[in-house]
């Protein structure tokens, strides 16, 4: 039987290594660290929690829905550094909302057009600049009209789960 024991690292592909950069380092203030000698451009940041994301410099298609996620300690923060970034991208999965669980949620775009969501705990206050502004969606979850139910669901549904 094979035992998954968590998330090691995802990895993102941007077309160009020093825009990204400035967005996980500059933006998100991820920790640089060495990535292994490959002959090609990249590089490794390391999360609180130890696990990494992984950036490397290809010249690929990035998704319209696929993503990594990222918690915020200030989602109030958060949202107006990205929103005066312009980079908030609702197309996919919608506007900003609460969760029914009270997570926070939103999702914007690094330089290379990545989907990047970012998330707080629940529990956690969020400013009235969040849920005041024109962004903000007060329905808890994203309906795309395709009415096909496949899934486990239920009322105990969280993105933080121990």
């Amino acid at each position: 039987m094979i035992e998954v024991r968590g998330l090691n690292h995802a990895t993102l592909i941007v077309d160009d290594l020093d825009r990204a950069r400035a967005f996980y380092s500059g933006v998100l203030h991820l920790e640089e660290v060495p990535a292994y000698d490959f002959d090609y451009p990249v590089m490794f940041y390391k999360l609180p929690d130890g696990r990494q994301i992984h950036i490397t410099e290809w010249k690929d298609t990035a998704s319209f829905r696929g993503h990594i996620a990222v918690e915020v300690a200030d989602f109030t923060a958060a949202f107006g550094t990205f929103k005066e970034m312009g980079i908030i991208d609702t197309a996919p999965w919608g506007r900003v909302r609460r969760l029914k669980d009270g997570t926070m949620q939103m999702f914007v775009r690094d330089p290379a057009g990545n989907l990047v969501e970012i998330s707080q705990r629940p529990g956690t206050p969020v400013g009235d600049a969040v849920t005041a502004d024109p962004l903000f969606d007060p329905e808890p979850v994203f309906r795309s009209g395709r009415d096909d139910g496949r899934g486990v669901r239920g009322p105990d549904a969280t993105l933080y789960r121990k």
